[in-house]
Protein backbone atom coordinates (compact mmCIF):
# COMPACT_ATOMS: atom_id res chain seq x y z
CA UNK A 1 0.00 0.00 0.00
CA UNK A 2 1.84 2.73 -1.37
CA UNK A 3 -0.50 4.96 -3.77
CA UNK A 4 -3.80 5.05 -2.55
CA UNK A 5 -6.95 6.45 -3.58
CA UNK A 6 -9.44 7.75 -1.43
CA UNK A 7 -13.05 8.40 -2.41
CA UNK A 8 -15.71 10.91 -0.24
CA UNK A 9 -12.20 12.23 0.79
CA UNK A 10 -13.86 14.68 2.25
CA UNK A 11 -16.22 13.14 4.37
CA UNK A 12 -16.23 12.30 8.09
CA UNK A 13 -14.30 8.46 7.39
CA UNK A 14 -12.97 9.44 4.66
CA UNK A 15 -10.57 12.53 5.49
CA UNK A 16 -9.89 10.52 8.58
CA UNK A 17 -8.56 7.59 6.62
CA UNK A 18 -6.85 9.77 4.52
CA UNK A 19 -5.01 11.38 7.34
CA UNK A 20 -4.12 7.94 9.08
CA UNK A 21 -2.59 6.59 5.34
CA UNK A 22 -0.22 9.88 5.66
CA UNK A 23 1.27 9.10 9.35
CA UNK A 24 1.74 5.94 7.50
CA UNK A 25 4.02 7.39 4.48
CA UNK A 26 1.28 6.71 1.60
CA UNK A 27 0.93 8.78 -1.05
CA UNK A 28 -2.22 10.13 -0.47
CA UNK A 29 -5.42 10.96 -3.70
CA UNK A 30 -8.83 11.91 -2.92
CA UNK A 31 -11.61 12.20 -5.47
CA UNK A 32 -13.83 14.92 -4.42
CA UNK A 33 -17.05 16.98 -5.62
CA UNK A 34 -16.37 20.30 -7.07
CA UNK A 35 -18.73 21.75 -4.42
CA UNK A 36 -17.13 20.11 -1.64
CA UNK A 37 -16.94 20.63 2.26
CA UNK A 38 -13.32 21.47 2.38
CA UNK A 39 -13.42 21.62 6.32
CA UNK A 40 -12.60 17.84 7.15
CA UNK A 41 -9.71 17.07 5.37
CA UNK A 42 -8.36 20.72 5.82
CA UNK A 43 -5.14 21.36 4.81
CA UNK A 44 -3.74 17.97 4.58
CA UNK A 45 -1.13 17.15 2.70
CA UNK A 46 -2.97 15.07 -0.27
CA UNK A 47 -3.60 15.87 -3.62
CA UNK A 48 -7.02 16.62 -5.00
CA UNK A 49 -8.86 15.39 -7.75
CA UNK A 50 -12.21 17.14 -8.74
CA UNK A 51 -15.35 14.08 -9.69
CA UNK A 52 -17.98 11.94 -8.69
CA UNK A 53 -18.28 8.36 -8.58
CA UNK A 54 -21.26 8.66 -11.17
CA UNK A 55 -18.87 10.03 -13.46
CA UNK A 56 -16.01 7.24 -14.97
CA UNK A 57 -14.03 8.94 -16.49
CA UNK A 58 -13.11 10.91 -12.99
CA UNK A 59 -12.66 7.77 -11.24
CA UNK A 60 -10.20 6.74 -13.91
CA UNK A 61 -8.55 9.51 -14.05
CA UNK A 62 -8.39 9.63 -10.05
CA UNK A 63 -7.33 5.99 -9.73
CA UNK A 64 -4.10 5.87 -12.10
CA UNK A 65 -1.04 4.96 -10.48
CA UNK A 66 -2.82 4.03 -7.34
CA UNK A 67 -2.62 0.59 -5.88
CA UNK A 68 -4.95 0.88 -3.19
CA UNK A 69 -8.63 2.10 -3.28
CA UNK A 70 -10.67 3.06 -0.55
CA UNK A 71 -14.41 3.55 -1.05
CA UNK A 72 -15.88 5.58 1.28
CA UNK A 73 -18.02 8.10 -0.72
CA UNK A 74 -21.83 7.41 -0.02
CA UNK A 75 -25.31 9.57 0.53
CA UNK A 76 -26.46 8.60 3.70
CA UNK A 77 -30.39 9.78 3.96
CA UNK A 78 -33.35 8.23 5.61
CA UNK A 79 -35.74 10.75 3.21
CA UNK A 80 -37.66 8.99 0.41
CA UNK A 81 -37.37 12.39 -1.84
CA UNK A 82 -33.47 11.75 -2.05
CA UNK A 83 -34.06 7.45 -2.73
CA UNK A 84 -32.98 8.36 -6.60
CA UNK A 85 -29.75 9.90 -5.61
CA UNK A 86 -28.72 7.76 -2.86
CA UNK A 87 -29.19 5.09 -5.06
CA UNK A 88 -27.37 6.10 -8.33
CA UNK A 89 -24.39 7.09 -6.10
CA UNK A 90 -24.63 4.20 -3.68
CA UNK A 91 -24.97 1.59 -5.46
CA UNK A 92 -24.65 2.66 -9.43
CA UNK A 93 -21.36 4.58 -8.24
CA UNK A 94 -19.98 1.90 -6.33
CA UNK A 95 -20.61 -0.51 -9.94
CA UNK A 96 -18.38 2.42 -11.16
CA UNK A 97 -15.75 1.90 -9.02
CA UNK A 98 -15.70 -1.82 -9.12
CA UNK A 99 -15.26 -1.49 -12.58
CA UNK A 100 -12.88 0.96 -12.91
CA UNK A 101 -10.88 -0.42 -10.32
CA UNK A 102 -10.48 -3.39 -12.84
CA UNK A 103 -9.50 -1.55 -15.43
CA UNK A 104 -7.14 0.28 -14.06
CA UNK A 105 -4.90 -2.48 -12.45
CA UNK A 106 -5.29 -1.60 -9.04
CA UNK A 107 -4.20 -4.22 -6.37
CA UNK A 108 -6.81 -3.52 -3.16
CA UNK A 109 -10.22 -2.18 -2.89
CA UNK A 110 -11.53 -1.47 0.41
CA UNK A 111 -15.47 -0.96 0.44
CA UNK A 112 -17.08 1.05 3.57
CA UNK A 113 -20.65 -0.57 3.39
CA UNK A 114 -22.22 -0.57 7.14
CA UNK A 115 -24.22 -2.53 9.43
CA UNK A 116 -27.52 -1.07 7.52
CA UNK A 117 -26.60 -4.08 4.90
CA UNK A 118 -26.32 -6.94 7.57
CA UNK A 119 -29.53 -8.49 8.64
CA UNK A 120 -31.25 -8.21 11.92
CA UNK A 121 -31.41 -11.44 14.35
CA UNK A 122 -35.19 -12.15 14.53
CA UNK A 123 -34.49 -14.49 17.23
CA UNK A 124 -32.46 -11.66 19.28
CA UNK A 125 -28.92 -11.99 19.99
CA UNK A 126 -25.98 -10.62 18.32
CA UNK A 127 -25.85 -10.36 14.51
CA UNK A 128 -22.23 -11.08 12.49
CA UNK A 129 -21.21 -11.34 9.06
CA UNK A 130 -23.38 -14.02 8.38
CA UNK A 131 -26.92 -12.91 8.86
CA UNK A 132 -28.58 -12.78 5.40
CA UNK A 133 -30.00 -8.80 5.14
CA UNK A 134 -34.17 -9.10 6.18
CA UNK A 135 -34.74 -5.50 6.03
CA UNK A 136 -36.87 -5.28 3.33
CA UNK A 137 -40.20 -5.67 5.01
CA UNK A 138 -39.19 -2.12 6.62
CA UNK A 139 -38.39 -0.44 2.87
CA UNK A 140 -35.71 1.51 4.10
CA UNK A 141 -33.55 3.25 1.43
CA UNK A 142 -30.37 3.62 2.49
CA UNK A 143 -29.85 0.10 4.35
CA UNK A 144 -31.10 -1.48 0.52
CA UNK A 145 -28.75 0.52 -1.06
CA UNK A 146 -26.01 -0.61 0.90
CA UNK A 147 -26.60 -4.00 0.61
CA UNK A 148 -26.95 -4.06 -2.74
CA UNK A 149 -23.61 -2.22 -2.81
CA UNK A 150 -21.77 -5.39 -1.56
CA UNK A 151 -23.62 -6.86 -4.08
CA UNK A 152 -21.32 -4.71 -6.82
CA UNK A 153 -18.78 -5.40 -4.38
CA UNK A 154 -19.08 -9.57 -4.87
CA UNK A 155 -19.88 -9.37 -8.63
CA UNK A 156 -16.26 -7.73 -8.85
CA UNK A 157 -14.72 -10.23 -6.89
CA UNK A 158 -15.93 -12.84 -9.17
CA UNK A 159 -14.57 -10.99 -12.02
CA UNK A 160 -10.95 -11.13 -10.26
CA UNK A 161 -11.06 -8.08 -8.16
CA UNK A 162 -9.22 -7.84 -4.58
CA UNK A 163 -11.58 -6.16 -2.70
CA UNK A 164 -12.64 -6.34 1.24
CA UNK A 165 -15.59 -5.10 3.09
CA UNK A 166 -16.29 -3.48 6.16
CA UNK A 167 -19.09 -2.50 7.68
CA UNK A 168 -19.38 0.07 10.56
CA UNK A 169 -21.43 0.67 13.10
CA UNK A 170 -22.77 4.41 13.72
CA UNK A 171 -19.73 6.40 13.92
CA UNK A 172 -19.08 9.24 16.44
CA UNK A 173 -15.81 10.96 17.05
CA UNK A 174 -13.77 14.17 16.27
CA UNK A 175 -14.02 15.27 12.75
CA UNK A 176 -18.00 14.60 12.44
CA UNK A 177 -18.88 18.34 11.40
CA UNK A 178 -21.61 17.83 10.19
CA UNK A 179 -22.80 16.07 13.41
CA UNK A 180 -23.94 12.51 11.87
CA UNK A 181 -23.54 10.07 14.45
CA UNK A 182 -22.58 12.67 16.81
CA UNK A 183 -26.00 14.16 16.74
CA UNK A 184 -26.19 11.90 19.57
CA UNK A 185 -23.58 13.97 21.42
CA UNK A 186 -25.42 17.42 20.34
CA UNK A 187 -29.20 16.55 21.33
CA UNK A 188 -28.10 15.28 24.20
CA UNK A 189 -25.79 17.99 25.15
CA UNK A 190 -28.46 20.45 24.23
CA UNK A 191 -31.15 18.96 26.12
CA UNK A 192 -33.23 18.20 23.67
CA UNK A 193 -33.32 14.27 24.69
CA UNK A 194 -35.29 13.37 27.98
CA UNK A 195 -36.76 10.16 26.78
CA UNK A 196 -35.70 7.04 25.30
CA UNK A 197 -37.09 3.91 23.48
CA UNK A 198 -37.75 0.27 23.92
CA UNK A 199 -34.01 -1.28 21.86
CA UNK A 200 -30.47 -0.72 21.79
CA UNK A 201 -27.36 0.37 19.27
CA UNK A 202 -23.78 -0.10 18.55
CA UNK A 203 -21.74 2.54 18.37
CA UNK A 204 -18.34 2.65 17.65
CA UNK A 205 -15.48 4.94 17.67
CA UNK A 206 -13.81 6.79 14.66
CA UNK A 207 -10.13 5.92 15.45
CA UNK A 208 -11.06 1.76 15.36
CA UNK A 209 -12.82 2.37 12.35
CA UNK A 210 -9.99 3.72 10.99
CA UNK A 211 -7.48 1.30 12.06
CA UNK A 212 -9.89 -1.24 11.14
CA UNK A 213 -9.68 -0.05 7.64
CA UNK A 214 -5.86 -0.06 6.97
CA UNK A 215 -5.87 -3.29 8.62
CA UNK A 216 -8.12 -4.81 6.23
CA UNK A 217 -6.26 -3.07 3.44
CA UNK A 218 -2.89 -5.51 4.76
CA UNK A 219 -4.90 -8.47 5.59
CA UNK A 220 -8.48 -8.60 4.97
CA UNK A 221 -9.49 -11.77 3.19
CA UNK A 222 -10.72 -11.11 -0.54
CA UNK A 223 -14.79 -11.45 -0.81
CA UNK A 224 -14.64 -11.13 3.23
CA UNK A 225 -17.30 -8.64 4.91
CA UNK A 226 -15.81 -7.54 8.70
CA UNK A 227 -18.52 -5.82 10.98
CA UNK A 228 -16.60 -2.64 13.08
CA UNK A 229 -18.63 -1.74 16.15
CA UNK A 230 -18.29 -0.95 19.43
CA UNK A 231 -19.86 -1.98 22.97
CA UNK A 232 -23.88 -2.79 22.31
CA UNK A 233 -26.27 -0.28 24.89
CA UNK A 234 -29.28 -0.05 25.16
CA UNK A 235 -30.94 3.60 23.91
CA UNK A 236 -31.47 4.03 27.35
CA UNK A 237 -27.87 3.26 28.71
CA UNK A 238 -26.45 5.36 25.37
CA UNK A 239 -28.56 8.20 26.53
CA UNK A 240 -27.42 8.18 30.40
CA UNK A 241 -23.82 8.13 29.88
CA UNK A 242 -23.79 10.62 27.22
CA UNK A 243 -25.93 12.87 29.61
CA UNK A 244 -23.52 12.32 32.60
CA UNK A 245 -20.41 13.35 30.59
CA UNK A 246 -22.36 16.55 28.45
CA UNK A 247 -24.37 17.91 30.98
CA UNK A 248 -27.78 16.39 29.34
CA UNK A 249 -31.10 15.09 31.28
CA UNK A 250 -30.97 12.02 32.45
CA UNK A 251 -33.63 10.09 29.79
CA UNK A 252 -36.83 9.12 31.91
CA UNK A 253 -39.26 9.11 29.49
CA UNK A 254 -40.12 5.99 28.00
CA UNK A 255 -41.70 6.45 24.48
CA UNK A 256 -43.59 3.28 22.77
CA UNK A 257 -42.53 2.65 19.81
CA UNK A 258 -45.95 3.49 18.14
CA UNK A 259 -45.64 6.87 19.07
CA UNK A 260 -42.21 6.76 17.51
CA UNK A 261 -42.76 5.58 14.61
CA UNK A 262 -45.70 7.94 14.25
CA UNK A 263 -44.09 11.02 15.14
CA UNK A 264 -41.23 10.21 12.20
CA UNK A 265 -44.38 9.40 9.61
CA UNK A 266 -45.79 13.28 10.95
CA UNK A 267 -42.29 14.59 10.73
CA UNK A 268 -41.56 13.56 7.27
CA UNK A 269 -45.46 14.95 5.85
CA UNK A 270 -44.98 17.66 7.51
CA UNK A 271 -41.43 17.96 5.23
CA UNK A 272 -43.13 16.45 1.96
CA UNK A 273 -45.72 19.68 1.93
CA UNK A 274 -43.11 22.34 2.81
CA UNK A 275 -40.75 20.73 0.37
CA UNK A 276 -38.10 21.20 3.39
CA UNK A 277 -35.81 18.33 4.68
CA UNK A 278 -37.16 16.47 8.46
CA UNK A 279 -35.33 16.17 11.11
CA UNK A 280 -36.42 12.91 11.51
CA UNK A 281 -38.41 10.09 9.04
CA UNK A 282 -40.43 7.25 9.19
CA UNK A 283 -37.59 5.03 7.42
CA UNK A 284 -35.26 6.33 10.26
CA UNK A 285 -37.72 5.16 12.97
CA UNK A 286 -38.53 2.08 11.11
CA UNK A 287 -36.39 -0.18 13.66
CA UNK A 288 -37.88 1.60 16.63
CA UNK A 289 -38.12 -1.19 19.59
CA UNK A 290 -35.08 -3.27 17.65
CA UNK A 291 -32.13 -4.39 19.74
CA UNK A 292 -29.73 -3.92 16.88
CA UNK A 293 -26.75 -5.66 18.55
CA UNK A 294 -23.34 -7.12 16.88
CA UNK A 295 -20.04 -8.78 17.09
CA UNK A 296 -17.14 -8.19 15.67
CA UNK A 297 -15.40 -10.93 16.92
CA UNK A 298 -14.21 -12.11 13.24
CA UNK A 299 -12.42 -8.78 12.95
CA UNK A 300 -10.92 -8.99 16.25
CA UNK A 301 -9.46 -12.59 15.44
CA UNK A 302 -8.41 -11.52 11.63
CA UNK A 303 -7.78 -7.15 11.64
CA UNK A 304 -6.65 -7.19 15.31
CA UNK A 305 -9.40 -5.25 15.88
CA UNK A 306 -10.01 -2.94 19.28
CA UNK A 307 -12.93 -1.46 20.67
CA UNK A 308 -12.66 2.06 22.54
CA UNK A 309 -15.60 1.83 25.43
CA UNK A 310 -18.22 4.01 24.46
CA UNK A 311 -17.85 6.28 27.71
CA UNK A 312 -14.31 7.23 26.51
CA UNK A 313 -16.09 8.01 22.80
CA UNK A 314 -18.26 10.18 24.33
CA UNK A 315 -15.64 12.13 26.14
CA UNK A 316 -13.02 12.67 23.45
CA UNK A 317 -15.78 13.78 20.96
CA UNK A 318 -17.54 16.29 23.31
CA UNK A 319 -13.97 17.83 24.48
CA UNK A 320 -13.38 18.08 20.39
CA UNK A 321 -16.69 19.51 20.00
CA UNK A 322 -16.31 21.69 22.75
CA UNK A 323 -12.42 22.82 21.24
CA UNK A 324 -14.14 23.62 17.87
CA UNK A 325 -16.56 26.15 19.76
CA UNK A 326 -19.55 23.42 18.45
CA UNK A 327 -20.95 22.62 21.56
CA UNK A 328 -20.18 24.49 25.38
CA UNK A 329 -18.21 22.68 28.35
CA UNK A 330 -20.51 21.22 30.89
CA UNK A 331 -19.47 24.25 33.63
CA UNK A 332 -20.06 26.68 31.12
CA UNK A 333 -23.62 24.91 30.65
CA UNK A 334 -24.36 25.08 34.58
Amino acid sequence: MKNVLVTGGTGFLGSSIAKALLQEGCSVRILRRANSDMRAIGDAPVEHVPGDVRDRRSLLRAMQGCDTVFHTAAVISYWRRERDLMYDVNIRGTRNVVECCLESGVEKLVHTSSIAAIGYPEGGGWADESNVFNWDRYDVGYRISKHRAEEEIRQGVHKGLQAVMLNPAVIIGPGDIHFHGGQIVRDVALKRIFYYLEGGMNVVYIDDVVRGHLAAARQGRVGERYILCGENLSHRDIFSVTASIVGGIQPWVKLPPGLVRWIGTAAETTGDVFRKKPWVTKELLAGAGLYNYFSCDKARRELNYTITPFREAVERTFEWYCKQGSLKPVHSVN
